[in-house]
């Protein structure tokens, strides 16, 4: 280990001894991994200690693996980014907005009624379900939890995230394309971008290498009954740190979609004060626009990760924690993305 990374890891340390994170860290620096680490545990109740290959749900980081999906689509002219919601829902969801547009839905400017309204929801573990949870496995079952909302605003006036949006989004995406949407992403991102190790997984079949979600930072209480059983278009994928730092390079070489229409998903669409950060189509952005974005957070799971425009770092935070990986991933920031990185 080189100096740089003996320096930039215990300074890593040093950060997750005061956060408290369970998980794994990653940096890349001039697309060199510099910084992985493993803290805490993959499975408390067994003792399994998290590993840098250990399997984490990503939350809604999935919602750039579904914006990437979509707009693949738009390259191959199956969609537009003028294509109404309508056009392809038919008499499902009849109170959407019928002006409502793909590029409303990528952008959070759709103005319609959300299933899971993070503007009213201040603790993500005291949110239920509409209906069981093992009875969203498909992407056609999440129309029994998306009906029913009226819309809160006039299509493309202003931001609001929405997480039922990208549901909308996947089913508009597996209708136009005729794949289901959780195979659609498979052959549009995650084969062209090389994560072997990404898939929608259920939660009550979870394989060996994938964290279990825990709701408190002590205590063997997963997030089972708290999640869909199978993730969707608004989160839910579980990856590794070496399948993050994959796409970001895909992404950033044109092999997912084309740099034109990377160009396009991160311009900034909205500025969203209370984040002190920007939103493109699926991506956030830092206040300057230099560094895209993805994060999540749910029951259970905390993910963030970022990568320079111009290569010079890529840094992930992944975690089994309700309360997230925020604390980490700001400190992690200021390291990497100033003059303090080593």
């Amino acid at each position: 280990m080189d100096d740089m990374s003996g320096e930039l890891g215990e300074l890593v340390d040093a950060i997750v001894a005061e956060t408290g994170l369970s998980g794994v860290v990653r940096v890349d620096v001039d697309g060199r991994a510099v910084v992985q680490r493993a803290y805490g545990f993959a499975h408390r109740a067994h003792r399994v200690g998290a590993r840098v290959d250990t399997l984490f749900a990503t939350a809604s980081g999935t919602k750039g693996l579904t914006a990437l999906a979509v707009m693949s689509l738009v390259e191959t002219g199956d969609l537009t980014l003028q294509t109404t919601a309508r056009s392809l829902l038919g008499g499902d969801l009849p109170l959407i907005d019928d002006r409502v547009t793909v590029e409303h839905l990528l952008s959070h400017r759709s103005g319609i009624g959300d299933y899971l309204d993070e503007d009213d929801l201040d603790d993500s573990t005291e949110y239920v379900l509409a209906v069981p949870v093992h009875r969203l496995a498909t992407t056609e079952q999440f129309l029994s939890v998306l009906d029913g909302y009226p819309t809160k605003f006039e299509p493309g006036t202003r931001f609001s995230y929405c997480n039922g949006g990208f549901v909308v989004l996947a089913l508009i995406a597996e209708r136009a394309s005729g794949v289901p949407f959780h195979e659609l992403v498979e052959q549009r991102v995650c084969r062209p971008a090389r994560m072997s190790d990404t898939a929608f997984l259920r939660s009550d079949e979870l394989p060996g290498r994938a964290a279990i979600g825990y709701l408190d930072d002590s205590g063997d209480r997963s997030n089972v009954l708290h999640l869909p059983v199978r993730g969707n278009g608004d989160g839910g994928i579980y990856t590794t740190a070496a399948d993050v730092h994959a796409m970001w390079d895909a992404l950033f070489t044109g092999r997912i979609v084309s740099l034109d229409t990377l160009e396009h998903m991160t311009r900034s669409r909205s500025d969203v004060a209370e984040e002190s950060r920007t939103y493109g189509l699926g991506f956030w952005l830092d206040a300057s626009g230099g560094t895209v974005m993805l994060v999540g957070g749910d029951a259970g799971v905390g993910f963030f990760s970022a990568r320079d425009r111009h290569g010079r770092f890529t840094a992930t935070v992944l975690c089994n924690q309700t309360r997230g990986c925020w604390p980490t991933s700001q400190r992690l920031m200021r390291l990497v993305a100033t003059e303090s990185l080593p």
